[in-house]
Formats: structure tokens, sequence, C-alpha cells
């Protein structure tokens, strides 16, 4: 029963993953934020989006341990 339930929660998060690879290029602000590492020269372009990657996870802790805490008994 468990390993049901682990394979169902793992599909969830690889269809909301894949959800958000989908719509990532339409949120104008992502890996464009302040503190983001950007070097455009011609022929090469380097990204690090350092501060959006600091942000997701923020917000991805977060949400995970809000969900731990109502999950409690």
């Amino acid at each position: 029963m468990n390993l049901g339930r682990l394979l169902f929660w793992l599909g969830v998060s690889f269809a909301i993953v894949g959800l958000l690879l989908q719509l990532a290029p339409q949120i104008p602000w992502l890996g464009k934020l302040p503190g983001d590492i950007r070097i455009e020269r011609p022929g090469f372009r380097f990204t690090f989006p350092l501060a959006t990657c600091l942000l997701i996870s923020v917000v991805l802790t977060l949400l995970v341990n809000l969900l731990a805490r109502l999950r409690q008994p």
C-alpha cells in the first residue's frame, strides 16, 4: 500500500513539474530577477538564475513545511 501511494505522489509531482516547465517561458520575470547572473557576448550567452532558484527554493520549502504541519495528527 505504501508503494502505491509513493508511486501516485511521484506521478502527481512529475505532472506538476511538467506543467510548470510548459508554463515557464510565459512567466516574464522568471530568470530575470535582480541577482540572476547573465553574461551576453557576441556568439555567447550564459544565464545562471541564482535569485530565481533561491526564490523557488524558499517557496517550495514553505509549502512543504505547511503541508507537513497540516498532516501531523
